[in-house]
């Protein structure tokens, strides 16, 4: 059997087993909405709001509060991105990815309060082989191995956020990664250049 078709096969028969999972966040039981309200400007040395969210936003936005270490591992996915080859729109998919994921930390094993095996900044896991727990703990590695599934999604470029990204994480609630692509379109637009 095809190992992309076994592999999207055991991600989507353990994410319907894990439907109240670590990651799923608030349920969210609207249609989402394409928000068509102005993006704010963006200063002339930072990627432009039309590279950034070309749809515009899908449904309400949330937002969180940032530490130190969040801040880190959202600029270690855009050096990562960078070192892929990537652009700014490949960047704002995986930190909406990792926002939703991990809320931008690096998470370990939590015991019973774990999904399965997944860990690191996309929930990411050994058994799906995403790769050995210290390569998916570290953010550089996962964040490639994301990129590495994002870039076989055909018209990724062109899709919704929440499309492009689901179609790489199989996750169990498939719209709940739009409503962080404001946060993480900010973050880009802050650190690309930094």
């Amino acid at each position: 059997m095809n190992t992309t078709i076994l592999r999207k096969s055991v991600l989507g028969i353990a994410g319907l087993a894990v439907a109240g999972g670590l990651a799923a966040g608030p349920l969210n039981h609207h249609t989402p909405t394409i928000d068509t309200r102005p993006v704010a400007a963006v200063q002339a040395d930072k990627p432009a709001a039309d590279t950034l969210i070309p749809h515009g936003v899908q449904g309400d936005q949330s937002r969180i509060d940032l530490n130190d270490e969040q801040t880190n591992n959202a600029k270690a996915i855009i050096a990562a991105t960078k070192k892929a080859g990537m652009d700014e729109r490949a960047a704002v998919v995986s930190i909406a990815t990792a926002l939703q994921e991990s809320k931008l930390e690096n998470l370990g094993h939590l015991g019973d309060r774990n999904d399965h095996d997944s860990q690191g900044l996309f929930q990411q896991r050994p058994s799906s082989g995403w790769g050995t727990v210290e390569q998916i703990t570290d953010p550089e590695y996962a964040t490639l191995a994301f990129l590495k599934g994002l870039k076989q999604v055909d018209g990724w470029q062109d899709m919704p956020l929440t499309k492009a990204a689901q179609t790489v994480q199989v996750s169990a609630y498939p719209d709940h990664y739009a409503q962080w692509e404001q946060q993480a379109a900010d973050l880009v637009a802050e650190h690309w250049n930094s």
